[in-house]
């Protein structure tokens, strides 16, 4: 059996931190940062620090002025009782020597540390933040390269479309009214795609989508959405960056993945954690008789394979056997390694439109 979660360098947590008390020791611009990001989170931040930094000096005026007060500046430096009983405490020292005091009191009272810029003292770490809130994504590089986490945060925030916060807004307040409306794990499911699917088309949540959605939610006990559904995912050479956008989400929104000896883990990684893995036979009569099984379970099934000429072929006999039994078939084309093929898609199909193509009942790079 592959292994479902590949090595960690750190576990990625979302602590909750509204009304909670947090500790920052210094008064620089980099602490002024770790506390404005705290306070973004609903902490109190109380600041030990002599002097504080232009920027930090507005950032507790401002608070002070307001009836939400974030931040209460302490003119003295902190003491180990300080941190007792906090959140997390946050240092910023010079000194390696400075950085281990504060560290060790804060391991002594069981508060999380972190000194800023110095790994050694830090049980935590912040990653690189993309903010949609409610929807929140951190990026981390174990300290490695923080550029790197800047670049890669950029990407994400490229390909999010803009009106996300407002659909994860929206969905905080359907969950309950879904689940009232609909008993089924599989009705639910097949809910939360349809939602999915409207949130990356780029359109801005409405009363309409509203009303649209919750007439599907409606619709979503009946026996055919109840019936399971199978997506072929062919993965192109193998590559898992090569992997498009539309075979992710097939990946991601898997009951059950079923693959070929040759897919490697890294794909199946894109997978849910929960899904079912299972290497499948190469035989096709026992893989369609197992499919059409998980089928009468309602469960939605990914069968994934690299994209050369034999899956191809097995592909097409497997497809054509499902829907001969009336089975709800998709199919994801793949990305081929033939220079012919994308010196067609270079020359032929004009820019932007080759994501488009090929999504039909056929692999068009599957051959």
């Amino acid at each position: 059996m592959n292994a479902r979660v590949a090595d960690l360098a750190k576990l990625p947590v979302f602590w909750d931190l509204k009304g909670k008390r947090v500790v920052i020791a210094g008064g620089s611009d980099a602490a002024a940062w770790k506390a404005e990001l705290l306070a973004a989170c609903g902490a109190i931040v109380h600041i030990y620090a002599e002097e504080l930094s232009g920027i930090f000096s507005s950032l507790v005026d401002v608070s002070q002025a307001s009836q939400r007060r974030r931040y209460i500046h302490h003119a003295r430096p902190y003491t180990a009782a300080d941190m007792k009983g906090a959140s997390l405490a946050i240092g910023d020292f010079e000194s390696e020597a400075d950085a281990d005091i504060f560290f060790n009191a804060g391991v002594a009272v069981g508060t999380p540390v972190n000194v800023i810029d110095k790994p050694a003292f830090c049980q935590f770490q912040f990653g690189s933040i993309v903010n949609r809130s409610p929807v929140i994504v951190s990026i981390s590089t174990d300290g490695a390269a923080p550029v790197l986490a800047q670049a890669i945060r950029r990407r994400i925030e490229a390909i999010l479309p803009a009106s996300l916060q407002l659909w994860g807004q929206m969905a905080q307040g359907l969950r309950s009214k879904v689940n009232a409306r609909l008993e089924s794990g599989q009705a639910r499911r097949c809910f939360w795609e349809g939602f999915v699917d409207r949130v990356f088309t780029g359109g801005m949540p409405n009363s309409t989508a509203l009303a649209e959605l919750l007439a599907d939610a409606a619709k979503g006990d009946s026996r055919a959405a109840r019936v399971g559904k199978i997506t072929f995912v062919a993965a192109g050479p193998g590559d898992p960056e090569l992997l498009t956008l539309k075979a992710i989400r097939a990946l991601q929104a898997a009951d059950i993945v079923l693959f070929g000896s040759q897919v490697s883990n890294e794909i199946l990684e894109f997978s849910r954690r929960e899904a079912r893995r299972i290497q499948v036979d190469r035989f096709a009569d026992q893989t369609v008789d197992s499919i059409a099984a998980f089928l009468d379970e309602g469960k939605n099934i990914v069968r994934v394979d690299l994209s050369g000429p034999l899956e191809g072929r097995r592909f097409r006999e497997e497809i054509t056997r499902l829907k001969a039994s009336g089975a709800r078939v998709s199919t994801v084309p793949g990305v081929t390694e033939s220079a012919e093929v994308l010196h067609y898609a270079l020359t032929t199909v004009p820019f932007g439109g080759y994501a488009n193509a090929g999504h039909g009942e056929q692999f068009g790079s599957a051959r």
